[in-house]
Formats: C-alpha cells, sequence, structure tokens
C-alpha cells in the first residue's frame, strides 16, 4: 500500500504582543504575551481502525513572548449526536417535523432523523450560549434508502453551558426552529454568523421552476431520479401546493436570550443553489456560493446595514487573464437588479416560470456543438444539476422577475459568468480585503469547452479542486459605468491553494493524500491568520479532512480525520469566548463510502461505522487570542 507521508508542518503565525494566553494544557492561567501559535499535523490514516474514526492527533505549539513554549494536543469534542435526546427531549435532535411539529415517520414507520449535521452558528446573547446547526438532508431511512431531498428538513436551537474552568461546552438544552412562518426549510447546507449576530442559512439545489411548466425540457426534471423538482418534501411538510419560487432562499434567523427566536426568508439576494451568505465588514455587501455544475458569482449589496430586505444584486462576469495554475482573472460586475422582500413575495406568488420567459427548442450537431438560437432569443448555458443549453427570450417587464427568481438563468442571460463548479464555501479576509471561494471541482464549465455557448473560463481540469482568492476594493463601477456602493467590490480572481489528482492508490484515493481534496466548508481566523479548510470528497478520498492553511507561510496541516466517507461541515471559528477557542466542527454522513474504496478495506470497516450516527461538536486546545 503506497501512502504519502505528511512530515509534521508547523504553522507560524505572528500575533501582536499583548495578546495574552488565558488558559494552558493545564487550565491553569497564564498572564505570558503569546508569539505565535503553530499547528502540528499528523499523518493520513493507515489502520482499519484509523479509517473508521473520527480522530485527531494534531497539537497546537504556543510560543510566549519569553520564548518559552508549549505544546496542547487538540481534542475533537461531540456536544451531542443527531440520534441524542438532548436536555430531555422526547426526541432525537435531528428528528423531522411537519409544519405543526409532528414528528415524520419513514415508510416503515420508524421516526425520520437525518444523518448530515451542516452548519454552526455559535452566538452569545446577554452572556447566555446558543448554538444554531442545520440538517441539510436524510441521507438514508431505516432500510437504507436514500431519501435526499424527499423529507422536509430541520434547523436546531441548542442551549449550551461553558465550563469557566475547563472550557468544556456542554448541551443541555434543544429544540426545533419552525419554519411554518416561512413554507418550510429546503436542503440547508452551509451558514454563517453575521456581523450583526444573527444565523444566515441557506437553501442548496433550488427546485427548477421550468419543470414544473415544461417538465419534458431536461432529464432533471425527472421526480423519479430527482426528488428536488418534485417538491415532495414539502408536501410531506403539509404544504398542498408548494411554490416552487418559495424555495432556494437565504433564511435568517435572530436568537433572543429567553431562547425565543425570529425566522426571516430574505428573496433579495436572487434564488440560486446557495451554499452561503458571506457578509463583509461594511454589514451591506455579500458574497455566496452557488453549488453544483454551470453556477455563478453573485455580490449582494444591502440599502441599509445589518438588513437584508432591500439591495441590490450583481453577477460577475470572469474576464481571463490567465490559464495557468487554476487560472486568473479580472471581474466585471453586471447589475442584476434592485428590490425587497416585499415586492419580490408579490411577484413569487403570482409568476411561474413560462410568465418570465419564453423558450425554443435547443438543437445539438452532430459535433457537439449547438445550432443558434432563434431570432429574438439568446443561448444561455445554466444550472446547478446538469448546465443545461437553453434557447430564450425574456417576456417583457420581466427584468426583476428574472433577476430574483431565476438569478442564475439571467445571470447567464445578460452576459454573467454561469460556468464555475461546485463552487461552495465563502469567507473573507478582512485585514487583507480577500475574499476566498471554495471550488470543491475544476472541470466541466470551466474547462476550455469551445462547443459551450459562452467560454469565459478556460482552464486545465483538476478533480481535486482548489480554493481561489477575490481581490476587494472601492470605487468600482458596474459594466454599464454605474457607481457601485461598496468598498469591497471584487476586482480581481486567481487560485491561491490547489490540490493534486493521482492515479488511484490501492485503497481507492484518487487525490493526493497531503493535499486538499474537494475543498467544501471554509471559514478563515483573523488573529490566527488561518484558512480553515473541510474536505466533502465523494469518490477522490477515502477519508476526508480538516485542514488549517496560512496564509502568510502557506503551510498547510491535517487537523482532524473523517471516519470514512463522512464530510466536515459546520466550520466555525470562535477565537475567545470567555478565555477559550473553538473551532466548530461537525460530520456528515458517515460511511457513505467512495464509490472507489478498495472492496476488501470496505467489508473490513463496514461495521466499524455507524451510518445512522453523526457528531455535533468542536475542537479544542487551540490557545484563546
Amino acid at each position: 500500500m503506497k501512502l504519502y507521508k505528511l512530515a509534521p508542518l508547523a504553522i507560524a503565525v505572528s500575533l501582536a504582543l499583548g495578546l495574552t494566553a488565558c488558559n494552558d494544557s493545564d487550565d491553569s492561567v497564564t498572564t505570558k504575551a503569546i508569539q505565535k501559535v503553530e499547528f502540528v499535523g499528523f499523518d493520513a490514516p493507515k489502520t482499519d481502525d484509523e479509517i473508521a474514526s473520527t480522530y485527531t492527533k494534531a497539537k497546537a505549539k504556543v510560543t510566549y513572548s519569553d520564548n518559552t513554549s508549549e505544546e496542547r494536543s487538540l481534542a475533537y469534542n461531540a456536544l451531542f449526536y443527531n440520534t441524542d435526546k438532548v436536555g430531555g427531549s422526547s426526541y432525537a435532535a435531528a428528528q423531522l417535523y411537519d409544519q405543526e411539529g409532528n414528528p415524520l415517520r419513514d415508510a416503515k414507520g420508524n421516526l425520520a432523523i437525518a444523518e448530515t449535521p451542516d452548519a454552526n452558528s455559535l452566538i452569545q446573547v446577554d452572556g447566555k450560549l446558543f448554538l444554531v446547526t442545520h440538517f441539510e438532508y436524510d441521507w438514508i431511512d431505516t432500510d437504507k434508502n436514500d431519501l435526499y431531498g424527499r423529507m422536509p428538513m430541520t434547523m436546531n436551537l441548542t442551549s449550551l453551558e461553558q465550563d469557566k474552568t475547563s472550557g468544556k461546552l456542554t448541551a443541555t438544552q434543544l429544540k426545533n426552529i419552525s419554519f411554518k412562518s416561512v413554507g418550510g426549510l429546503w436542503i440547508p447546507c452551509a451558514g454563517s454568523l453575521s456581523p450583526w449576530n444573527t444565523h444566515l442559512g441557506s437553501e442548496e439545489y433550488e427546485p427548477d421552476a421550468r419543470c414544473q411548466t415544461e417538465s419534458s425540457y431536461s432529464a432533471a426534471c425527472n421526480v423519479t431520479t430527482n426528488a428536488t423538482n418534485s417538491l415532495e418534501a414539502l408536501t410531506k411538510y403539509g404544504i398542498s401546493n408548494p411554490n416552487v419560487y418559495n424555495y432556494g432562499l437565504t433564511p435568517e434567523i435572530t436568537v433572543k436570550s429567553d431562547g425565543s427566536y425570529n425566522v426571516v426568508k430574505h428573496r433579495t439576494l436572487g434564488r440560486v443553489s446557495r451554499e452561503l451568505v458571506q457578509l463583509m465588514p461594511d454589514n451591506r455587501t455579500a458574497y455566496q456560493g452557488d453549488d453544483g455544475t454551470y453556477n455563478v458569482l453573485t455580490m449582494f449589496i444591502a440599502d441599509k446595514e445589518k438588513d437584508l430586505s432591500s439591495g441590490t444584486l450583481y453577477a460577475a462576469k470572469w474576464n481571463q487573464t490567465s490559464d495557468k495554475n487554476g487560472g486568473e482573472a479580472t471581474l466585471t460586475w453586471i447589475k442584476l437588479g434592485s428590490s425587497n422582500n416585499a415586492e419580490l413575495t408579490t411577484l413569487a406568488n403570482t409568476l411561474k416560470f413560462s410568465d418570465i420567459f419564453e423558450t425554443a427548442p435547443v438543437v445539438k450537431n452532430t459535433d457537439g456543438s449547438y445550432q443558434a438560437a432563434p431570432a429574438g432569443f439568446k443561448q444561455i448555458i445554466a444550472g446547478h444539476s446538469s448546465g443545461n443549453v437553453e434557447n430564450l427570450k425574456l417576456k417583457a417587464g420581466m427584468e426583476k422577475a428574472a433577476a430574483f427568481l431565476e438569478t442564475r438563468r439571467y445571470s447567464a442571460y445578460v452576459g454573467a459568468t454561469t460556468e464555475f463548479e461546485k463552487f461552495e464555501g465563502v469567507t473573507v479576509n478582512i485585514a487583507d480585503k480577500k475574499v476566498y471561494l471554495a471550488m470543491t471541482r475544476i472541470r466541466d464549465g470551466m474547462e476550455n469547452k469551445a462547443t459551450d455557448p459562452t467560454n469565459h473560463i478556460q482552464v486545465s481540469k483538476l478533480a481535486a479542486g482548489g480554493i481561489y482568492e477575490v481581490a476587494l476594493t472601492n470605487a468600482q463601477k458596474d459594466s454599464t459605468g454605474i457607481a457601485i456602493s461598496s468598498d469591497y467590490v471584487g476586482t480581481t480572481i486567481k487560485a491561491t491553494l490547489l490540490g493534486e489528482d493521482i492515479a488511484k492508490d490501492s485503497i481507492g484515493n484518487t487525490c493526493h493524500l497531503d493535499k486538499i481534496c474537494n475543498p467544501d466548508n471554509i471559514k478563515f481566523s483573523e488573529k490566527l491568520r488561518t484558512l480553515f479548510i473541510g474536505e466533502d470528497s465523494s469518490t477522490a478520498r477515502i477519508n476526508n479532512y480538516l485542514w488549517a492553511y496560512n496564509v502568510d507561510t502557506k503551510q498547510l496541516t491535517r487537523l482532524l480525520s473523517l471516519a470514512a466517507g463522512g464530510e466536515s461541515t459546520g466550520l466555525q471559528m470562535i477565537e475567545n469566548l470567555n478565555g477559550y477557542a473553538y473551532l466548530m466542527s461537525n460530520a456528515q454522513h458517515l460511511g457513505d463510502f467512495s464509490s472507489n474504496i478498495n472492496a476488501d478495506l470496505k467489508a473490513r470497516i463496514s461495521s466499524k461505522i455507524d451510518p445512522y450516527k453523526s457528531p455535533i461538536g468542536y475542537l479544542s486546545g487551540i490557545p484563546a487570542l
């Protein structure tokens, strides 16, 4: 068995003198100033037990201003599991419910419990601690049938207590957050904590509205193979005639100190396969991921600070300057439209796809190219599921409806780039004015495909994917020359960290074990100058990892290895909470093995992994800063 050995890598982090360590490895208090923090990694799992476990052997080396140092072992702490009944609850943490709060069951009558914890937001309100957690989808029922997109999803609000001596967090009470007032929750993926202390969620893989009026136009409309277009989940939730335009939105949850909460869904950020929304320090500008194939990079600018209910939406055009090392480009921003939630609710409730666009058949030539669109139509390629080529004509007066209800299609229609592939995590480096974007894969629309209707991105295929950085600045104009009202407008984009494809090794890996592979969740720590990267590889990795990447030293360190098939989710870095630091980290769908996995290995470890059990937790041992 050929495995790539990871030498212990140290991430040096220079910190301003005056920062003090509030707790050390034996929980005593020291007042020495921290000079730097280094992460020391560990080798990829080798034994069956390691491959079947979620574990860490990483350390944080802390050097003080007097040149003394200590090493602290990191530890993974499970707050609770999806199957736990927290605080005396009658139901499991990830129990699914209908809109009246009745627990749902699978076809065999067993309680329906999701196995997919994703986003976390640890929130402190008036000194009280709460954790908001998404559960993305129901992976399997008790007969191990795939239920993706076939069940309404849930979001939890968990009350936490912090031990002031050890820093240990304990879940004391958990309740389901009701989405009845906003029509249910649709496939929530990643999320973020807003600068104003609210949880910003997501709704991924929005159902295709064209399928509702023209079911034969695409194979993706087949509801037997693609449940998201059937809206089956919402009928189970209790909505007799769900409106397709009510999903693919941005949920915002405001938590109050008494444990009550308020839920809204924002339409103003457009309707896409949203991974998450990341706000900039101005409390107005937001960037968001659009997951899938042939997707778009959008920027939203709110009219008022800390208020997403009205604003302007833009889409980016990639103007390539290099095809090397993942590619580089300048960005042009095309204004899609301005609106508010109330206006868009009226449009969503009165329009269907056929009211917004007229369509014409697409004819493909024998060489793979497409015949030109009929007169008056535009030929576009866009779509989270398959990157469909379409001939569209915008109907009179439908610009605003198209911009916010059919965001990706309209972006392509007006000339923006809809060629990004598996565009997932987004995070911000405030000090350097950079946004980082995770491209889980670099292929399909990102390759040089002359037969596509547009071919803005032309880079080499890299199945392992990579991280891109966008430089931000002020005084920018949109594509028509109108000033953009933000100091955080992206101007250039380039790959900053890439994975590496390899020939399949003896256990089934097709990515270099000591480099990132299929990055998904990402979060940046300002004080550590470190980008935390969680992986989601369905085929290229046997085990996914959580990495720490220092943007100054360019050192990459493995912090956590997940049980085979599991995805690293729920990242949030809390740099100092009452003297302790926490790197929130979940794992989902453990045992969802890569199709490449060695058959003998799979047979040996299958019984070691419980596919119905997933942790919601955090890494401890990082010093508070």
